[in-house]
C-alpha cells in the first residue's frame, strides 16, 4: 500500500491535511486534479484520474420535472414568501373561505357550519394578543391604500417593515393606528424614490393630512430613517401620466428642473410645485398650452404656486443657454 492510500484511509490528503465531510475536496487527493459533481450518477469523481470521493449524495432538488414556467408553478407544492405585510409574515395557514374539498366538489351543509366553526378558531388563534391584532389592522390598511395608490410591491414591504419596528419601539401609545399606518406607507414611498405628495395618502387615509405629517416627522426622527429630500424630478412621471403629455414636453419639463438643479434654484422650493411649474411650461414650448387650472388639479398644487415657479424656472433656462 503507497503513502498515498494510507493518507486517503487515515482521513488525510497527500499534503498530509485533514478531509472533513463539511468540506467537501476540491482537488484529487490521488493526482491533484479537478474534481467534478456527476449530477446523474449522484458522485463525485477527479476528471484526471477517475476516484470516486463521494457517493450516493442526497438530490434536494425536486422529484418532478419541469419544461415550461407555468408547468413549474402549477406543480410546486411550497407556500407563497414570507411577507411583511402580514402580522405572522404570511407563515400561518388560512382555511379558504369555498365550502369544496380537495376534489372541488361542495361539501354537505354539517361540514359547511363544522367548516365555519373552523374558520372562525382559526381567526381567533392567528392574532393571540393585543400586539397582533394591532399590526393585523395596521398592515391591513398598509395594503389597502397601497393598492389605491397602486404603490409597488416592494414599497409596500418596505412600510410593512417600518410600521413592525414603531411597534418594536413602542412608538404606538398615544397615536392612532391609521395615521402611523399612512406615515409609514409615505416614508416607504420616498425611501424608494418614488414620493406621492400627503394630500394623496390624505384622500386614501382615513385621518387628516396634518395627522399624517405629524407621525411621518415623529416615526423618522425616532427611527432615524435615511429619507433624503425629494426630487423634483421623481414627481414629473405621475403628473405627465395624469395631464397625459407628451414624451418631448416630458423631457423639456426634465431639462427645466435639470438646469434649475444645477445652478440650485430648486432649493428651499416645494419639489412638487417645481415639477408641475415644469410640466406647465414645457407644455407652452411644445405648443401643447395646457391651462394652469388643469396642472393645478392633477398636481394638487396651487395656481399662484404654479405661476411663480413657470416665470423663475424659464427665466433660469434663458439665462442659462436653455434656448440656444
Amino acid at each position: 500500500m503507497t503513502k498515498t492510500q494510507l493518507d486517503i484511509e487515515d482521513g488525510r490528503t497527500a499534503d498530509g491535511k485533514p478531509v472533513t465531510e463539511s468540506q467537501p475536496r476540491s482537488s484529487c487527493p490521488e493526482c491533484d486534479g479537478q474534481v467534478v459533481h456527476d449530477d446523474e450518477h449522484g458522485e463525485r469523481t477527479c476528471e484526471e484520474c477517475g476516484l470516486v470521493l463521494d457517493e450516493n449524495s442526497i438530490d434536494r432538488g425536486p422529484e418532478w420535472r419541469a419544461f415550461y414556467s407555468d408547468e413549474k408553478d402549477e406543480k410546486s407544492r411550497v407556500g407563497a414568501p414570507t411577507t411583511q405585510l402580514m402580522h405572522d409574515k404570511g407563515l400561518s395557514t388560512t382555511i379558504s373561505w369555498q365550502n369544496k374539498d380537495a376534489y372541488g366538489q361542495s361539501v354537505s351543509d354539517r361540514k359547511r357550519a363544522r367548516l365555519q366553526r373552523l374558520r372562525t378558531w382559526d381567526e381567533r388563534f392567528r392574532t393571540k394578543d393585543a400586539h397582533e391584532r394591532n399590526l393585523k389592522q395596521a398592515l391591513g390598511e398598509i395594503s389597502r391604500m397601497a393598492s389605491a395608490l397602486d404603490v409597488s410591491d416592494p414599497v409596500r414591504e418596505t412600510a410593512g417593515a417600518i410600521y413592525r419596528r414603531a411597534v418594536e419601539e413602542d412608538l404606538l401609545p398615544g397615536r392612532s393606528i391609521e395615521g402611523m399606518a399612512t406615515a409609514a406607507l409615505y416614508a416607504a414611498a420616498r425611501q424608494h424614490g418614488t414620493p406621492r405628495q400627503l394630500v394623496a395618502f390624505a384622500e386614501v387615509s382615513r385621518v387628516e393630512e396634518i395627522r399624517i405629517q405629524r407621525a411621518y416627522r415623529y416615526v423618522s426622527k425616532e427611527l432615524g430613517l435615511a429619507i433624503e429630500p425629494a426630487d423634483p424630478l421623481e414627481y414629473v412621471p405621475q403628473f405627465a401620466s395624469a395631464l397625459d403629455v407628451s414624451d418631448e414636453a416630458t423631457r423639456q419639463a426634465r431639462d427645466l428642473l435639470t438646469t434649475a438643479k444645477d445652478i440650485g434654484a430648486h432649493s428651499g422650493k416645494s419639489p412638487a410645485g417645481l415639477a408641475a411649474a415644469a410640466l406647465y411650461a414645457a407644455t407652452h414650448l411644445t405648443n401643447e398650452q395646457l391651462t394652469q387650472e388643469t396642472v393645478s388639479n392633477a398636481a394638487h398644487v396651487s395656481q399662484v404656486t404654479i405661476r411663480n415657479r413657470y416665470q423663475e424656472l424659464l427665466e433660469v433656462y434663458a439665462e442659462n443657454g436653455g434656448y440656444a
